[in-house]
């Protein structure tokens, strides 16, 4: 079964963490990532750019309105996300429970891919 593990995080608070925490933080992130790679668990996945980059569409009177920026209503970003397979959702929280940007302040998100709708 795949999983997806939506990470968010207030780009504030990541962007207000000291240098030396972030890249900390990235160096395990990264040797998170290789190790699911090597298990076999790992099937993608991607950071995002900031949330001053997003365009958000709605539907408003019968028409999408396209608008700059993101618009939910949220303290936390999405920053990124990983598809990972796993044998049951016992796992795919055992790997979600490691990524390394919970430690400061992060929450991540895991829900299972519909088999029905995956590409």
């Amino acid at each position: 079964m795949q999983y997806m593990l939506m990470c968010c995080i207030d780009e504030a608070l990541w962007e207000g963490l000291p240098d030396a925490e972030r890249d900390a933080v990235m160096n395990d992130y990264n040797a998170l990532i290789q190790e699911m790679v090597t298990s076999g668990h790992y099937r993608g996945g991607a950071r995002l750019q900031s949330v001053a980059s997003a365009t958000t569409l709605r539907e408003q009177n019968g028409k999408v309105v396209t608008l700059d920026g993101p618009f939910a209503e949220s303290r936390e970003q999405l920053g990124g996300f990983h598809v990972v397979e796993c044998r049951d959702l016992d796992e795919a929280l055992e790997l979600a429970r490691r990524i390394p940007p919970l430690r400061v302040g992060a929450s991540v998100e895991v829900r299972p891919v519909d088999p029905a709708y995956r590409l």
